[in-house]
């Protein structure tokens, strides 16, 4: 498998550090509000990661944190007139809520900020002790041109950073780069003791910190949105390597954008949608699937076109599967000839979807896959064949979906014993060609929302829209 090494600016061969085992990290939502279109490309991709990891045999320990403490909790919170803690806890309620939406797994460990102060204090100190962090009117601060290799991930010089535009410039830093590590307490906002008096943790303090607790010095993956680069990855990997002297991350990537309607998603163009908003209008799994139906790496574009795209190719994959149970339900006991060449397509589409997802996980191409192993099918049921066969494309079909993480509203209709024997009485009627009885029956199961349709296999029914 290859990744896209944003480090490196290359594809690199995924080496785990640890045979058989990974660990990754993705920066997760700050728990002020519900989660946004954009938060939710870096949820779904990065869980097709870590399933499709868990599908070549890794054993992945996956961690997303909460960031729980930050000005945007405490400006709510003030607002609402309750505390940080409430806030946090009602909207990591509600991204639970969502994530389960989009069918996106809970991460092995999801921490919380302010669980791990403690190890925000003790990396704090180390880069005060080393020299690479000092205090100032309670803040304390990190040096960031004492690590050489500031701006290694962004590949941009310290000379061409914007420390005007991009970075917190105030009187109490030594240098504009400089970035804080600890906020000193200010009147009403939740506070921790330290060594530098009350206060709280920075942001970028904070990842790295759980890195450490869950993960050890050194992880496989680290990744997250690409507006994250700089300078939030930027500065983890500066204070991480400063701290432990130890290379902080093997790969790091990072997704693309997503836009509306063309333009840059944002409050002032009144074009910010949560996902809680689409999927009350579209449901979930149409914005997993667009999410997904994308290089993870190019900007993609949300409008309602694109999600009636995204129903649309989510109807053909449902067909198909519900087609396949049909086909089961009427398979035959004995092998008919021509079931090898078929599995011999079903293996073939397995491997193109591997070989796309070992490809910088290639979603766009594995979906291709995907596809193409439904037109394969659809073609195959046109006549009975072995339940063998039908059971072994039924499996990889399911297999490379759940790897993708759709197909997971499937559900399993049952008929009342009315319906079932007034369908079996047109059976009855149309083998005795008495047609005008087994029409008045289609009309009178019409009549109860329930349409049929005739196949070479058997009838079919599916429930009136």
């Amino acid at each position: 498998m290859k990744i896209y090494n944003t480090l490196t600016r290359k594809k690199e061969e995924f080496i785990p550090l640890e045979p058989g085992k990974v660990k990754m990290y993705a920066c997760g939502p700050t728990v002020y509000n519900y989660i946004h279109i954009g938060n939710a490309r870096p949820i779904c991709v990065f869980d097709t990661l870590r399933r499709y990891l868990e599908y070549r045999g890794y054993q992945v320990t996956f961690v997303q944190n909460f960031t729980d403490i930050d000005d945007k909790l405490i400006k709510k919170a003030n607002e609402e007139g309750i505390t940080v803690k409430e806030v946090a806890q009602r909207y990591i309620q509600e991204y639970e809520t969502d994530a389960k939406g989009l069918g996106v797994r809970p991460a092995t460990i999801h921490p919380r900020a302010t669980e791990n102060v403690d190890m925000i204090l003790d990396t704090i100190q180390t880069l005060v002790d080393k020299g690479y962090a000092y205090a100032k009117d309670g803040d304390v601060y990190f040096r960031s041109k004492k690590f050489h290799e500031y701006g290694k991930l962004s590949h941009q010089p310290l000379e061409e950073l914007d420390a005007g535009n991009r970075i917190d410039v105030t009187d109490s830093k030594e240098d504009p780069l400089d970035f804080v590590l600890w906020k000193g307490a200010k009147p009403g906002e939740p506070a921790w003791e330290s060594p530098w008096g009350m206060g709280r943790p920075g942001w970028h303090i904070e990842c790295t910190a759980m890195i450490r607790r869950y993960l050890g010095d050194t992880i496989d993956i680290h990744c997250g949105g690409q507006d994250l680069i700089f300078p939030h990855h930027e500065n983890e990997i500066a204070q991480a390597e400063c701290c432990t002297g130890k290379e902080y991350v093997h790969y790091w990537m990072h997704n693309g954008y997503i836009n509306v309607d063309n333009k840059k998603m944002s409050k002032s163009l009144g074009n910010f949608f949560t996902v809680r908003e689409v999927a009350d209008k579209y449901g979930y799994e149409p914005i997993k699937y667009m999410m997904i139906q994308a290089h993870y790496r190019s900007p993609i574009n949300y409008s309602y076109d694109i999600v009636e795209q995204c129903i649309a190719s989510l109807e053909r994959l449902y067909t198909c599967r519900n087609n396949l149970d049909f086909a089961l339900s009427n398979a035959l006991d004995h092998p008919q000839g021509e079931e090898e060449a078929f599995l011999s397509q079903v293996a073939q589409r397995k491997v193109q979807f591997d070989q796309a997802m070992d490809d910088d996980l290639n979603t766009a191409d594995a979906l291709a896959a995907v596809f193409e192993l439904v037109r394969d099918v659809n073609t195959y049921i046109q006549e009975p064949h072995s339940k063998a066969s039908l059971e072994q494309a039924a499996q990889v079909f399911d297999s490379l979906t759940d790897v993708l993480g759709i197909l997971y509203n499937r559900k399993t209709e049952s008929l009342d014993e009315e319906i079932e024997a007034l369908i079996e009485q047109r059976q009855q009627a149309r083998k005795a060609r008495d047609f005008k009885t087994a029409d008045a029956i289609r009309d009178t199961l019409k009549a109860k929302g329930i349409i049929l349709e005739d196949t070479p296999q058997g009838v079919k029914w599916r429930r009136e829209n």
